[in-house]
């Protein structure tokens, strides 16, 4: 009898946490929801969730790449700074017209993530010391090319920035849709396979004759694209470009969206859905401690203990 005991704790151990694994990101953007509708005031109203969704949105797509890049078993360290390079190229060539504006900072934005996939896939640089150069790099660029704030007056940035469609504002449909396209790409394409194929076994994938670096190369660009589309849609959104501030520890909330939502750390596989409510869930956390009128560090510390937990139900996970 007592040998069954000490069998099925063990066993319902390994149950809870592989549920946590699964499922704990959902649980817990639940239960902040219901915390919030008891204790806050005005939470459960429409403009709350607007707000809260509008805000989140740069995060998801700036994750989206993290997430591809980690599914590699890579981190991408310079996305902050190419949000920033975003605000700053969109400041300086908006006056030719939004689009070629676009052109521009897609063009700085390819430049980088080349280079971050070059120093990772052709050099054999580790991602973080590749992407960490470009960090410090690209932040740098993005304040030589304009050193303050800038207030930017334009009536179609103005709109990509509070426009909607049928009440659902721009910046939340492009993520959305990014986020369906990034899954699909996962799931459904020769790319994503070959994509968790890296992250699974890097020497295995070279020896199977997959394209390796080019998939690397490609991924490392895709990250610096989306992380450029969340920099002008955040600079839409405030109608201002700051290259001194914006930007600043996206890479930790991206990372941390990704971990929480049960994409491991050591590649060879992608939840895309679980990364959405990864930054939901952050994105939650960090509204109810500022609406409890709680300090900024608190939502660090509050993101630091979402991380050790998160990295805590992984253990065992594997890769596949």
């Amino acid at each position: 009898m007592a040998e069954a005991v000490l069998k099925t704790v063990p066993l319902d151990k390994a149950r809870a946490l592989q549920w946590l694994q699964k499922y704990g990101v959902y649980a817990g953007v639940a239960l902040l929801l219901v915390v919030n509708a008891v204790i806050t005031p005005h939470f459960l109203s429409a403009e709350n969730f607007r707000t809260q969704a509008v805000q989140v949105a740069p995060v998801i797509i700036v994750a989206l790449g993290m997430a591809l890049v980690i599914g590699t078993e890579g981190v991408d360290l310079s996305v902050g700074a190419v949000m920033a390079l975003a605000a700053s190229v969109t400041a300086l060539y908006l006056g030719y017209g939004l689009v070629p504006a676009l052109l521009v900072v897609a063009l700085f934005a390819a430049g980088v993530g080349l280079a971050n996939g070059a120093l990772v896939a052709l050099v054999g640089v580790q991602p973080i010391v590749a992407t960490l150069a470009l960090m410090v790099g690209g932040r740098g660029l993005a304040l030589v090319l304009l050193p303050q704030l800038k207030d930017l007056r334009n009536p179609q940035l103005a709109s990509l920035g509070s426009g909607d469609v049928l009440g659902i504002p721009y910046l939340i449909l492009i993520a959305a849709v990014l986020a369906l396209l990034v899954a699909f790409t996962v799931r459904r394409t020769t790319f994503g396979r070959q994509l968790l194929a890296i992250g699974d076994s890097r020497p295995a994938a070279q020896l199977a004759g997959l394209p390796v670096r080019r998939v690397l190369i490609v991924v490392y660009v895709v990250s610096a694209l989306l992380a450029a589309v969340a920099g002008v849609l955040a600079t839409a959104r405030l109608q201002a470009s700051d290259p001194t501030s914006l930007g600043n520890l996206m890479e930790l909330s991206a990372i941390t969206a990704v971990v929480v939502g049960g994409t491991p750390l050591t590649g060879g596989r992608v939840n895309i859905a679980g990364t959405v409510a990864g930054a939901v869930l952050i994105q939650l956390l960090t509204a109810t401690l500022i609406k409890h009128d709680l300090p900024p560090s608190w939502t660090q510390i509050a993101q630091a203990v979402v991380i050790v937990a998160a990295v805590y139900a992984a253990r065992g996970r594997g890769k596949r």
